[in-house]
């Protein structure tokens, strides 16, 4: 990088970083991957379900975490909608 000096590295808009900068951007990248890849896989489907139940079914009992996968399961395993597998 031209202009960039030791420990420095060049951002977006060409500003230099230092190196706990680019080290916090790096993590916050693979936090933001990390989310998307579960988000992709489907592990974080009993949290979006607990956000889903506390908003909609105030005072009610969630199924538990384990309940909550055999439900999942048994939905789709009698509803196929397009799964590769």
């Amino acid at each position: 990088m031209v202009g960039a000096g030791a420990g420095q590295a060049a951002g977006a808009d060409g500003a230099l970083m230092t190196v706990p900068q680019v080290l916090s951007r790096a993590r916050d990248t693979a936090r933001e991957l990390a989310w998307l890849f579960k988000g992709v896989m489907g592990e974080n489907a009993y949290q979006a379900y607990l956000d889903h139940h506390e908003r909609t079914h105030a005072g009610g009992l969630p199924m538990t975490e384990r309940e909550f996968w055999r439900d999942k399961t048994d939905r789709q395993d009698a509803n196929p909608e397009g799964r590769c597998c």
